[in-house]
């Protein structure tokens, strides 16, 4: 196997089996202040977001760090109304940006087991959810974006950098799925503070 292919995989094997260290920044969901000299615009909701969810503002976001290595920035869009309480039946759309080579194989396999913090579910739905994620999810390289959207009724659709690659209609896996990141048993609670915008 060529090297640099083996030194991917090692890596994704470390990223996906150990536990991660977070630096947490926290985006307001008010509105932003007035433009200053120094300020910056707010990140545009993607493309392929807008007809999904025209009314969603940014609710918070955080980078998720492995050793100190930034593994990717999270931005969680979500309607004005969202409580966090509820998130498994509200719309939203989870964005996540890449800043490292990860296989999509081993971002689907991370996904199963941190799917099991948050409920539990048979190794038959694991199989069949694992076979979906692996198509949703091909390998990322720096500046590629996974998006996940709930239409808050079990319906998800995935996309890489604006092209759809899955969906399915499951509620129970709507709700495991975006609780690795919303739901009180995440592994990354700091990240999930800052994605609901919740104080720390």
């Amino acid at each position: 196997m060529n090297p640099r292919r083996l030194h991917r995989r090692a890596l994704c094997a470390a990223l996906c089996s150990m536990p991660w260290t977070l630096m947490a920044t926290t985006t307001s969901s008010a509105p932003p202040a007035a433009a200053g000299p120094a300020s910056t615009a707010p990140p545009a909701m993607p493309e392929e977001l807008q007809p999904l969810l025209p009314e969603a503002r940014l609710r918070g976001s955080g980078v998720l760090r492995f050793f100190g290595l930034r593994v990717y920035e999270a931005r969680l869009w979500t309607l004005p109304a969202f409580t966090p309480e509820d998130y498994a039946s509200q719309r939203l759309g989870l964005v996540l940006s890449y800043d490292r080579r990860l296989e999509g194989g081993a971002i689907a396999e991370r996904s199963i087991a941190e799917m099991r913090r948050v409920g539990s579910f048979s190794e038959a739905q694991a199989q069949q959810w694992l076979a979906l994620m692996r198509k949703a999810f091909p390998d990322v390289k720096p500046g590629d974006r996974l998006l996940g959207w709930h239409d808050g009724q079990g319906g998800v659709r995935f996309f890489h950098n604006g092209r759809p690659t899955a969906e399915l209609a499951d509620p129970l896996y709507a709700r495991l799925f975006f609780g690795i990141w919303l739901a009180p048993q995440s592994s990354a609670p700091a990240l999930r503070q800052s994605l609901l915008g919740l104080p720390g």
